[in-house]
């Protein structure tokens, strides 16, 4: 849990995804820029990867939580692109990408997935300012 804490809760531009009514973290959303990714994106461009606690799943916190990340990035941060993976066969997170605008791009495979010591096949989405602006 350390680990998790250090590597993937505590770098910069991530957030808790928090319950409204009690203020209890059940989540988190991050959005890493350029360098910062893994998936190798110019420094107009971010990644977001986010996360929420199973009893949570299904409410459409993600969804509300990856909007608003969306907007900073567009509005604020003035990024031209944001990309966003998911792994195969989980249709939860898929389906989150699908309503948040992202369009599918390519898919990798045999990638390491060190917190969970598996290799996966991850699909990669992306969604562009302009289209983000017009949807």
């Amino acid at each position: 849990m350390l680990e998790i804490i250090r590597n993937v809760l505590s770098v910069p531009e991530t957030y808790a995804v928090v319950d409204k009514d009690t203020g209890c973290a059940i989540g988190s959303i991050g959005l890493m820029i350029g360098k910062a990714s893994s998936i190798g994106i110019s420094d107009t461009e971010g990644e977001v990867g986010y996360w929420v606690g199973v009893p949570y799943w299904g409410q459409g916190l993600i969804p509300e939580a990856v909007q608003e990340i969306l907007r900073y990035a567009f509005e604020e941060l003035h990024l031209e692109k944001v990309w966003c993976g998911y792994y195969d066969g989980n249709i939860k997170s898929k389906r989150v990408q699908e309503k948040c605008g992202f369009q599918y791009q390519y898919t990798k495979e045999n990638i390491p997935c060190s917190l969970l010591n598996e290799i996966r096949t991850e699909h990669i989405t992306c969604l562009k300012k302009e289209n983000w602006i017009s949807r």
